[in-house]
Protein backbone atom coordinates (compact mmCIF):
# COMPACT_ATOMS: atom_id res chain seq x y z
CA UNK A 1 0.00 0.00 0.00
CA UNK A 2 1.16 3.55 -0.67
CA UNK A 3 0.94 6.85 1.16
CA UNK A 4 0.01 9.44 -1.47
CA UNK A 5 0.38 12.28 1.04
CA UNK A 6 4.13 12.04 0.34
CA UNK A 7 3.54 12.61 -3.36
CA UNK A 8 5.70 15.72 -3.63
CA UNK A 9 8.25 14.66 -1.04
CA UNK A 10 9.76 11.67 -2.81
CA UNK A 11 10.26 10.56 -6.39
CA UNK A 12 8.01 7.53 -6.04
CA UNK A 13 9.96 4.50 -4.90
CA UNK A 14 7.79 2.33 -7.17
CA UNK A 15 7.22 4.90 -9.87
CA UNK A 16 6.95 4.25 -13.58
CA UNK A 17 9.14 6.83 -15.30
CA UNK A 18 9.21 7.90 -18.94
CA UNK A 19 9.99 11.31 -20.41
CA UNK A 20 8.88 14.03 -18.01
CA UNK A 21 5.94 12.14 -16.48
CA UNK A 22 5.93 10.13 -13.25
CA UNK A 23 3.20 7.69 -12.22
CA UNK A 24 2.63 6.29 -8.73
CA UNK A 25 -0.12 3.91 -7.62
CA UNK A 26 -1.70 0.50 -8.05
CA UNK A 27 -1.79 -0.76 -11.64
CA UNK A 28 -4.45 -3.31 -10.79
CA UNK A 29 -8.21 -3.58 -11.12
CA UNK A 30 -9.65 -1.17 -8.55
CA UNK A 31 -6.40 0.78 -8.34
CA UNK A 32 -5.80 4.52 -8.37
CA UNK A 33 -2.79 6.24 -9.95
CA UNK A 34 -1.36 9.70 -9.32
CA UNK A 35 0.61 11.41 -12.06
CA UNK A 36 3.11 14.28 -12.10
CA UNK A 37 4.11 15.86 -15.37
CA UNK A 38 5.56 19.19 -16.47
CA UNK A 39 3.33 22.24 -16.03
CA UNK A 40 1.35 22.97 -19.17
CA UNK A 41 1.36 19.40 -20.47
CA UNK A 42 -1.90 17.97 -21.83
CA UNK A 43 -2.83 14.47 -20.63
CA UNK A 44 -5.35 12.02 -22.10
CA UNK A 45 -6.41 8.69 -20.60
CA UNK A 46 -8.03 6.22 -22.96
CA UNK A 47 -8.49 9.02 -25.47
CA UNK A 48 -10.28 11.37 -23.06
CA UNK A 49 -8.73 14.52 -21.55
CA UNK A 50 -7.73 14.39 -17.90
CA UNK A 51 -7.61 17.42 -15.62
CA UNK A 52 -4.03 18.50 -14.94
CA UNK A 53 -3.22 21.07 -12.25
CA UNK A 54 -1.05 24.10 -12.89
CA UNK A 55 1.87 22.25 -11.31
CA UNK A 56 1.31 19.11 -13.39
CA UNK A 57 -0.66 16.81 -11.03
CA UNK A 58 -3.33 14.45 -12.39
CA UNK A 59 -5.13 11.30 -11.32
CA UNK A 60 -6.94 8.34 -12.90
CA UNK A 61 -8.12 4.86 -11.91
CA UNK A 62 -9.26 1.42 -13.01
CA UNK A 63 -12.63 -0.16 -12.22
CA UNK A 64 -13.39 -3.65 -10.91
CA UNK A 65 -13.40 -5.39 -14.30
CA UNK A 66 -10.98 -3.13 -16.13
CA UNK A 67 -9.35 -4.58 -19.24
CA UNK A 68 -5.71 -5.73 -19.38
CA UNK A 69 -4.22 -2.49 -20.72
CA UNK A 70 -4.88 1.24 -20.73
CA UNK A 71 -3.49 4.04 -22.88
CA UNK A 72 -1.99 7.23 -21.45
CA UNK A 73 -1.04 10.06 -23.78
CA UNK A 74 1.00 13.16 -22.80
CA UNK A 75 1.57 16.18 -25.04
CA UNK A 76 4.41 18.38 -23.80
CA UNK A 77 4.74 22.14 -24.30
CA UNK A 78 7.72 21.75 -26.64
CA UNK A 79 5.59 19.69 -29.03
CA UNK A 80 6.97 16.29 -28.06
CA UNK A 81 4.57 13.43 -27.48
CA UNK A 82 4.50 10.41 -25.15
CA UNK A 83 2.13 7.49 -25.72
CA UNK A 84 2.30 4.89 -22.95
CA UNK A 85 0.53 1.55 -22.65
CA UNK A 86 -0.18 0.59 -19.03
CA UNK A 87 -0.60 -3.04 -18.01
CA UNK A 88 -3.44 -3.63 -15.53
CA UNK A 89 -3.21 -6.68 -13.27
CA UNK A 90 -6.41 -8.76 -12.87
CA UNK A 91 -7.91 -9.80 -9.52
CA UNK A 92 -10.02 -12.62 -8.17
CA UNK A 93 -13.08 -11.67 -6.14
CA UNK A 94 -14.99 -13.34 -3.33
CA UNK A 95 -18.61 -14.43 -3.31
CA UNK A 96 -20.65 -13.32 -0.28
CA UNK A 97 -24.11 -14.41 0.82
CA UNK A 98 -26.37 -12.02 2.75
CA UNK A 99 -29.65 -13.40 4.09
CA UNK A 100 -32.46 -12.01 6.21
CA UNK A 101 -33.14 -8.88 4.15
CA UNK A 102 -36.75 -7.74 3.62
CA UNK A 103 -37.89 -8.96 0.18
CA UNK A 104 -38.62 -5.36 -0.89
CA UNK A 105 -34.93 -4.47 -0.44
CA UNK A 106 -33.82 -7.35 -2.68
CA UNK A 107 -36.38 -6.84 -5.44
CA UNK A 108 -38.10 -3.45 -5.06
CA UNK A 109 -41.73 -3.11 -6.06
CA UNK A 110 -42.92 -0.83 -8.86
CA UNK A 111 -43.96 1.92 -6.44
CA UNK A 112 -40.36 2.36 -5.27
CA UNK A 113 -38.75 2.40 -8.73
CA UNK A 114 -39.43 6.10 -9.38
CA UNK A 115 -37.80 7.01 -6.09
CA UNK A 116 -34.82 4.74 -6.79
CA UNK A 117 -34.28 6.24 -10.25
CA UNK A 118 -34.36 9.78 -8.85
CA UNK A 119 -31.87 8.94 -6.09
CA UNK A 120 -29.56 7.09 -8.47
CA UNK A 121 -29.70 10.01 -10.88
CA UNK A 122 -28.45 12.44 -8.24
CA UNK A 123 -25.68 10.04 -7.19
CA UNK A 124 -24.61 9.70 -10.83
CA UNK A 125 -24.60 13.49 -11.25
CA UNK A 126 -22.28 13.98 -8.30
CA UNK A 127 -19.93 11.35 -9.71
CA UNK A 128 -19.47 13.50 -12.83
CA UNK A 129 -17.97 16.41 -10.84
CA UNK A 130 -14.52 17.47 -11.99
CA UNK A 131 -13.61 20.06 -9.35
CA UNK A 132 -10.31 21.85 -9.83
CA UNK A 133 -9.10 21.22 -6.27
CA UNK A 134 -6.36 18.82 -5.10
CA UNK A 135 -7.99 18.00 -1.77
CA UNK A 136 -7.17 14.30 -2.29
CA UNK A 137 -3.45 15.02 -1.81
CA UNK A 138 -4.09 15.28 1.94
CA UNK A 139 -3.79 11.48 1.97
CA UNK A 140 -6.28 8.85 3.11
CA UNK A 141 -7.32 7.30 6.41
CA UNK A 142 -9.86 4.75 7.60
CA UNK A 143 -13.23 6.49 8.09
CA UNK A 144 -14.26 4.17 10.94
CA UNK A 145 -12.86 1.43 13.14
CA UNK A 146 -14.35 -2.05 13.14
CA UNK A 147 -14.27 -5.47 11.53
CA UNK A 148 -13.96 -5.70 7.75
CA UNK A 149 -17.16 -7.56 6.89
CA UNK A 150 -17.28 -6.96 3.15
CA UNK A 151 -14.59 -6.34 0.57
CA UNK A 152 -14.36 -4.57 -2.76
CA UNK A 153 -15.36 -6.50 -5.86
CA UNK A 154 -17.13 -9.34 -4.11
CA UNK A 155 -20.26 -10.80 -5.74
CA UNK A 156 -23.21 -10.66 -3.37
CA UNK A 157 -26.10 -13.09 -3.25
CA UNK A 158 -28.98 -11.46 -1.36
CA UNK A 159 -31.57 -13.86 0.00
CA UNK A 160 -30.36 -16.31 -2.64
CA UNK A 161 -30.63 -13.81 -5.54
CA UNK A 162 -27.31 -12.91 -7.30
CA UNK A 163 -26.80 -9.14 -7.42
CA UNK A 164 -24.28 -6.68 -8.78
CA UNK A 165 -20.75 -6.80 -7.34
CA UNK A 166 -20.00 -4.86 -4.18
CA UNK A 167 -17.95 -1.76 -4.95
CA UNK A 168 -16.89 -0.72 -1.47
CA UNK A 169 -15.53 -1.83 1.88
CA UNK A 170 -17.92 -2.77 4.69
CA UNK A 171 -16.74 -1.95 8.22
CA UNK A 172 -18.92 -3.63 10.84
CA UNK A 173 -19.20 -1.60 14.04
CA UNK A 174 -21.84 -0.82 16.69
CA UNK A 175 -24.51 1.73 15.85
CA UNK A 176 -23.24 5.15 16.89
CA UNK A 177 -19.58 4.48 16.08
CA UNK A 178 -18.15 7.71 14.68
CA UNK A 179 -17.45 8.06 10.97
CA UNK A 180 -14.86 10.59 9.80
CA UNK A 181 -13.86 12.06 6.46
CA UNK A 182 -11.23 9.90 4.81
CA UNK A 183 -9.54 12.98 3.33
CA UNK A 184 -10.28 16.67 2.76
CA UNK A 185 -13.24 17.56 0.60
CA UNK A 186 -16.58 19.26 0.02
CA UNK A 187 -19.86 17.64 1.09
CA UNK A 188 -22.03 17.16 -2.00
CA UNK A 189 -24.73 14.88 -0.57
CA UNK A 190 -26.07 14.40 2.96
CA UNK A 191 -29.31 12.39 2.81
CA UNK A 192 -30.85 10.61 5.77
CA UNK A 193 -32.92 7.99 3.96
CA UNK A 194 -32.00 6.80 0.48
CA UNK A 195 -33.76 3.61 -0.55
CA UNK A 196 -30.71 1.37 -0.85
CA UNK A 197 -28.04 3.13 1.20
CA UNK A 198 -30.07 4.83 3.94
CA UNK A 199 -28.15 7.67 5.58
CA UNK A 200 -25.67 8.65 2.86
CA UNK A 201 -22.87 11.20 2.54
CA UNK A 202 -20.88 11.93 -0.63
CA UNK A 203 -17.66 13.97 -0.51
CA UNK A 204 -15.96 15.58 -3.51
CA UNK A 205 -12.17 15.34 -3.20
CA UNK A 206 -11.38 17.02 -6.51
CA UNK A 207 -10.31 15.85 -9.99
CA UNK A 208 -13.22 13.38 -10.23
CA UNK A 209 -12.60 11.58 -6.94
CA UNK A 210 -15.76 11.19 -4.83
CA UNK A 211 -16.14 9.06 -1.70
CA UNK A 212 -19.41 7.63 -0.39
CA UNK A 213 -20.41 6.71 3.20
CA UNK A 214 -23.61 4.69 3.53
CA UNK A 215 -26.08 3.18 6.04
CA UNK A 216 -25.43 5.96 8.55
CA UNK A 217 -27.65 6.38 11.61
CA UNK A 218 -26.66 10.03 12.04
CA UNK A 219 -25.38 12.78 9.73
CA UNK A 220 -23.35 15.67 11.14
CA UNK A 221 -22.68 17.61 7.92
CA UNK A 222 -24.60 19.45 5.21
CA UNK A 223 -24.10 19.92 1.44
CA UNK A 224 -21.66 22.73 0.72
CA UNK A 225 -19.71 22.18 3.94
CA UNK A 226 -15.93 21.70 3.68
CA UNK A 227 -14.49 18.97 5.89
CA UNK A 228 -10.95 18.10 6.86
CA UNK A 229 -9.48 14.62 7.02
CA UNK A 230 -10.43 12.99 10.31
CA UNK A 231 -13.37 15.32 10.96
CA UNK A 232 -16.53 13.57 12.16
CA UNK A 233 -19.25 13.46 9.51
CA UNK A 234 -21.72 10.95 10.99
CA UNK A 235 -22.26 7.68 12.82
CA UNK A 236 -22.49 4.02 11.82
CA UNK A 237 -25.99 2.60 11.44
CA UNK A 238 -28.07 -0.02 9.65
CA UNK A 239 -30.28 2.16 7.47
CA UNK A 240 -31.35 1.36 3.91
CA UNK A 241 -30.63 -2.12 2.58
CA UNK A 242 -28.62 -3.49 5.47
CA UNK A 243 -28.66 -6.63 7.59
CA UNK A 244 -26.72 -5.08 10.50
CA UNK A 245 -24.85 -1.97 11.62
CA UNK A 246 -21.88 -1.18 9.38
CA UNK A 247 -20.32 1.48 7.20
CA UNK A 248 -20.21 0.92 3.45
CA UNK A 249 -17.33 3.11 2.23
CA UNK A 250 -16.67 3.64 -1.48
CA UNK A 251 -14.38 5.67 -3.71
CA UNK A 252 -15.09 6.64 -7.32
CA UNK A 253 -13.10 8.26 -10.08
CA UNK A 254 -15.97 9.39 -12.26
CA UNK A 255 -17.60 6.15 -13.50
CA UNK A 256 -14.71 3.95 -12.35
CA UNK A 257 -15.31 2.38 -8.94
CA UNK A 258 -12.03 2.11 -7.05
CA UNK A 259 -10.90 0.00 -4.09
CA UNK A 260 -10.16 2.43 -1.22
CA UNK A 261 -8.43 -0.31 0.76
CA UNK A 262 -5.53 -0.18 -1.72
CA UNK A 263 -4.75 3.32 -0.46
CA UNK A 264 -4.46 2.37 3.20
CA UNK A 265 -2.25 0.45 5.62
CA UNK A 266 -3.95 -2.31 7.66
CA UNK A 267 -6.45 -0.97 10.15
CA UNK A 268 -5.02 -0.54 13.66
CA UNK A 269 -6.91 -2.03 16.59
Amino acid sequence: MKYFVAFFVCLFSTASVAGETLLEGDFIQGGMVLGKTEPGAVVSFEGKPVRVSKDGVFVFGFGRDYKKTARLDVQYRNGSHEDRTLEIAPRQYKTERVNGLPPSKVTPSEKFLKRIRKENGEIARIRTLDTNEKWFLTGWQWPAKGRISGVYGSQRILNGVPKRPHYGIDIAAPTGTQVVASTDGMIKMAEKDLYYTGGTIMIDHGFGLVSVYSHLSRLDVKPGQFVRQGEKIGEVGSTGRSSGPHLDWRLNWFKERLDPQLLLPPMKN
